[in-house]
């Protein structure tokens, strides 16, 4: 069973939605157990990976090769290392609370469901895929579902237009469900083309035989080909990362998304950016990465205070958690760009924490928004004495978003933290910190104005706490928070394993190229 588990959990969500293909679209109750089954079945291999790993002997694991095109050296090459460990866990965890938060979806379940498998089918390729062409090809699979995902489930929110452009924001429906989907689209495709560069010119670069990343991260490359290829690729995955200034979709999406779609959205999607980065970036490239280092290190602590203060300022709830995971990846990415252990063990864990945390946010949402009929936190108050049970989960995701000791995220934020002040980033780390404590700002008074204020207001008539099914989704992802952040080794003890093996070389890069870093910063 070992040899094909990760065959498996990659095509179990693919035959699921084979399988309700053939079921009736008014047979809502079919689709859904298949839905669920087949991410639960994915959740179980993912499990019996990380209970199978030999983390003594690390590495790449269950590999197993199928030949695609031999001619140009493109195979499916399957293979878990530590990081796919982690991610494979987080990704069963939200794909199957997100299928319990759709239980009461009657808008075309059956397609529906198809397109999120599909989805998550492509993300799991992409955290154990070895073959370059095929990891591409993966990607390309998890996002371009999100375009119908969004226009035909998704919602509208409110957002003023206002300014010098506010006509062209009324004209474009900046807000709108058909404008979330087409900016994503539109964006993720541009960041598609510089990662197709990429890729071919490493392709090229190393002979053109093979697209075997093992192969490929022992190949040295040139170091001027590593210095323009290396910010293709961070630019390319930065972009799903939500990378600054190429972020922008990510707000829109994730307020328009319906709440299922949301939660993979933020709690997985974004990750395969800064996945895709270390991976194939920083692993493959490490004099590249070590020369663009201090860029991509600011940028990220940009990002941690640009999302902070602009979720701070966010009306609509979606809003308010769309930049926070702006903020949050930036922490990421931050991690990343130290080439510390700490750092990037904390790169990891957030990528992780992050999935889990706003996997529980978005399931809360949406449950608000089904009964309040709007997102609007000024017309909010006093709910939680109607939904204590939705007000208490609520809580949590808020305290492990503002790093609550006790929760994963303040396990991820400190690692980076300390990651960022031993490599002498010190410059990172403050910014990074105000982030931290702006988070807890927005975090603690959103909570206060929707939960605990006056209220709740006449005009909801419909507000209750979950319902049946729905305490599946909340209590599989607030216990993961409480577990995980009081028992990190968990899941750290994983990514300990592939930082230790990927993290000298990069190391060995930033001693020869500290003279090539400086000038790019100049």
């Amino acid at each position: 069973m070992s040899e094909h588990i990760l065959s498996v959990i990659v095509a179990s969500p693919f035959l699921a939605a084979l399988l309700i293909m053939l079921v009736p679209g008014d047979r809502h109750g079919p689709i859904r157990v298949l839905g669920f089954v087949g991410s639960v079945i994915s959740l179980l291999g993912a499990i019996y990976v990380a209970l199978h790993y030999d983390q003594a002997r690390g590495g790449m694991q269950f590999g197993v090769v199928y030949p695609f095109i031999p001619r140009f050296g493109i195979d499916i090459r399957l293979a878990a290392d530590g990081w796919s460990v982690a991610l494979l866990l987080l990704t069963g965890i939200i794909m199957t609370a997100g299928s319990l938060a759709s239980a009461t979806l009657t808008n075309r379940p059956k397609e529906f469901y198809i397109l999120l498998l599909v989805l998550v089918a492509g993300v799991f390729g992409v955290f154990v895929c070895q073959d370059l062409f095929i990891f591409f090809l993966f990607y390309e699979i998890a996002v371009l579902p999100m375009y119908l995902l969004i226009g035909i489930w998704g919602s509208k929110g409110k957002v003023a237009a206002a300014g010098p452009f506010k006509a062209v924001w009324r004209d474009l429906d900046v807000g709108g469900k058909e404008y979330a989907a087409m900016k994503l689209t539109l964006m993720l495709l541009v960041g598609s083309a510089a990662i197709l560069v990429g890729m071919f010119a490493i392709y090229f670069a190393a002979g053109g035989k093979s697209f075997d990343m093992i192969a490929l991260a022992k190949t040295h490359f040139p170091r001027d080909m590593q210095l323009w290829v290396f910010p293709m690729l961070w630019l390319g995955f930065g972009s799903l990362a939500g990378v600054f200034p190429f972020h922008t979709w990510s707000p829109d999406g994730h307020a328009a998304a319906p709440t299922a779609v949301s939660m993979l959205h933020a709690g997985v999607l974004m990750k395969l950016g800064a996945f895709g980065v270390m991976r194939v970036g920083m692993i493959i490239l490490p004099e590249g990465a070590a020369a663009w280092a201090p860029v991509v290190g600011a940028v990220a602590a940009l990002n941690v205070i640009y999302g902070a203060v602009s979720a701070m300022s966010q009306k609509d709830l979606k809003y308010v958690i769309a930049y926070s995971s702006v903020s949050h990846m930036g922490v990421v990415m931050l991690g990343a760009a130290t080439l510390d252990t700490d750092g990037w063990n904390g790169a990891v864990y957030q990528m992780f924490a992050h999935g889990i945390m706003t996997g529980l946010f978005f399931a809360l949402v949406g449950l608000i928004y089904e009964r309040a009929h709007s997102r609007w936190v000024p017309s909010m108050g006093g709910f939680a004495k109607v939904m204590p049970g939705v007000a208490a989960f609520f809580t949590l995701a808020g305290l492990s978003s503002l790093g609550m000791p006790g929760s994963a995220g303040f396990v991820a934020e400190f690692l980076v933290f300390a990651g960022a002040w031993k490599s002498g980033n010190i410059l990172w780390a403050i910014p990074a910190m105000i982030g931290a404590w702006v988070t807890a700002v927005y975090v603690l008074r959103a909570t206060k104005m929707i939960f605990w204020g006056d209220g709740p207001s006449h005009e909801f008539h419909d507000l209750h706490d979950a319902k049946r099914v729905e305490w599946g989704a909340l209590w599989i992802l607030g216990t993961c928070i409480v577990l995980f952040g009081c028992a990190p080794r968990l899941v750290l003890d994983f990514i300990g394993t592939a930082t230790g093996e990927y993290l000298p070389a990069i190391a060995k890069a930033a001693a020869s190229i500290a003279p090539v870093a400086l000038e790019i910063v100049k």
